[in-house]
């Protein structure tokens, strides 16, 4: 026991000296600690030869990032897109069986809340921060915030108003839908599409605000106009594009993206005058249980979270970053808020609907709801 103790102490003093060493060498050659690991980080992660990363169904999105992370880093980014809740169920599943495929999981909250965080399928965020930019509060509107209660596990790097209602303009006027009562006028019924409510999503984060500011009877009504429910959102944002539906609530921006290019008459309506949630959307980032690329892991997740990946993700998915060196002005186009430029730190958290919290005491109750209506 005495021996097993001795060698103990030395393998922890030798730990010390071999740390203080280091520290020490960094200084005295002027590299700062954090700008030694980074390089070393780097480097280990171009052996890897790429990160695997899960991240929300955009095409575009997908493209961009793949090719902009390549030509900052000579690395491969294989970006794995789909529904969140299949996608999900796919990496639980994995772990569960000892199987590390995805290194790191960028979506939407309920998803990861209810998939991912019970059974510790993630790290903790914090310890792979490197970038004074990234690891540092003062460049974050609100410093950090993250979706779980324990503020370790699912970092929110977005905060934004959501634009709830997208509509054809060649169907439906804006002036006609100021009032989420609106949408029970008899002229709506069967024109009317929403992103599945039974599944993780946008779709019921909205039937959850709705629950919330209108309540159960509402609901009720609106089931009754003969609503195109689909899991789909390529579906849901063609049929509106075609004019199959007028309207589609609880897709957003990046499902519309292809459409809008091509000109078709799609746009964002007003916020009703009864408001609409605050959201992180699909900018929540995880890091999955054992990643298998984990240098490759580091400096996807200090890119992603810098002032480019920021970009990029703000630019496509249509969705305001937290960051306070990324323009968002612009997002107003398509009927998207970011907090950074309107709200204060305590009228978003008021509004919000993503945290682990809301999930269980609002969305929780909507969402059974939501099964009870659309059997």
């Amino acid at each position: 026991m005495l021996v097993t103790r001795l060698v103990g102490f030395l393998l922890v003093a030798l730990l010390f000296y071999f740390c203080c060493f280091s520290s020490r060498a960094a200084a005295q050659s002027g590299t700062p600690a954090w700008q030694a690991e980074w390089e070393k980080t780097v480097a280990r992660a171009t052996n890897e030869g790429k990160v695997v990363v899960s991240v929300p169904a955009s095409s575009e999105f997908r493209k961009a990032t793949t090719e902009a992370f390549r030509k900052r880093f000579g690395i491969d980014a294989e970006m794995i897109t789909g529904r969140a809740a299949t996608i999900v169920r796919r990496i639980a599943d994995g772990i569960k069986s000892d199987i590390h495929e995805f290194d790191v999981h960028i979506g939407g909250s309920s998803s990861l809340v209810s998939g991912l965080l019970p059974d510790g399928l993630l790290e903790p965020v914090s310890p792979w921060l490197i970038l004074p930019e990234v690891r540092e509060p003062k460049n974050w509107w609100g410093g950090h915030m993250w979706v779980d209660r324990d503020q370790t596990y699912i970092y929110s790097s977005q905060a934004y108003l959501t634009d709830s209602i997208w509509y054809n303009s060649s169907m439906v006027r804006p002036e006609e839908i100021r009032s989420y009562n609106d949408l029970l006028q008899p002229s709506w019924s069967g024109k009317i599409g929403f992103l599945d409510p039974r599944t993780p999503g946008a779709g019921d984060s909205t039937w959850a605000h709705l629950w919330k500011v209108k309540g159960e009877e509402y609901l009720k009504k609106l089931v009754a106009q003969k609503l195109f429910i689909s899991r789909d959102q390529r579906v849901l944002a063609e049929n509106l594009a075609r004019g199959t539906s007028a309207m589609v609530l609880g897709l957003v921006y990046y499902s519309y993206l292809p459409f809008i290019k091509a000109g078709l008459p799609i746009k964002p309506l007003p916020i009703p005058k009864e408001g609409t949630y605050g959201t992180g959307g699909s900018g929540n980032l995880a890091i999955l249980k054992k990643p298998p690329h984990p240098n490759a892991t580091k400096v996807f997740v200090n890119w992603f979270l810098g002032k480019e990946g920021q970009e990029i993700f703000t630019r496509i998915i249509g969705q305001g970053t937290r960051r306070l060196d990324v323009d968002t002005k612009s997002l107003k186009e398509i009927g998207v808020v970011a907090a950074k430029d309107q709200l204060t730190i305590e009228k978003f958290l008021e509004l919000e609907n993503q945290s682990e919290e809301r999930l269980q005491k609002v969305r929780g109750p909507a969402s059974i709801l939501a099964e009870k209506l659309l059997r």
